[in-house]
């Protein structure tokens, strides 16, 4: 035990990568929750497979992207945060929403052909969402937070935003699709309606 604590101490990335081992599987257990799942039908599967993405996949290429940009950016004054959150926001964050939602996608067994079409339909609707999140998030963390904690402080707010990946992954595409069908449906009532009063 005090030598998995000497080297979760001592690196940085493991530190990273242990936290969200559990804060991803935590992540969609409340998104299973307020579906209204408890203890005895949970899909712990799917937490496994949340556990997995954030071991591998979040912990350590958070830890590089963090080295890249507290190196590109060292200074921790409010414009070199707002630099690197929004630097983030073009990179590394469509990067990891694609990421997702084509890995977990092959993890349940699906084709390539069907996790492409996942991230052609759910990517913008969850970037959209990400870009209000993260640079608020971001922008108080590379400002106020130490960079050895830097990870450990995403990852509480990670846990947030994976309950939100998991629900945005476990949506139905037709259900997304019969949203922005309404969405235009509404616009287009809106342009039909202007363009009567013109007439009138």
């Amino acid at each position: 035990m005090s030598t998995m604590y000497r080297v979760i101490s001592k690196y940085k990335i493991v530190r990273g990568m242990v936290s969200y081992s559990f804060l991803w599987p935590a992540g969609s257990l409340i998104q299973q929750t307020i579906e209204g799942k408890n203890f005895s039908n949970y899909d712990w599967v799917k937490c496994i497979r949340m556990g997995i993405f954030g071991t591998f996949i979040i912990g350590p290429s958070l830890y590089i992207w963090m080295r890249f940009a507290n190196t590109m950016w060292p200074r921790r004054d409010l414009k070199s945060s707002l630099c690197k959150a929004l630097t983030e926001q073009v990179s590394y964050d469509p990067l990891l929403i694609t990421t997702f939602l084509f890995g977990m996608s092959l993890l349940e067994g699906k084709s390539a052909r069907e996790a492409r079409r996942e991230v052609k339909d759910k990517f913008f609707d969850t970037y959209k969402v990400g870009a209000v999140f993260w640079p608020c998030v971001q922008t108080v963390n590379f400002t106020l937070i130490p960079q050895r904690n830097q990870v450990v402080f995403v990852s509480i707010f990670s846990m947030i935003w994976s309950s939100f990946m998991a629900y945005m992954k476990h949506t139905e595409i037709e259900k997304i699709r019969q949203k922005k069908q309404e969405k235009k449906q509404k616009k287009l009532e809106k342009k039909m309606k202007k363009l009567a009063e013109k007439l009138q």
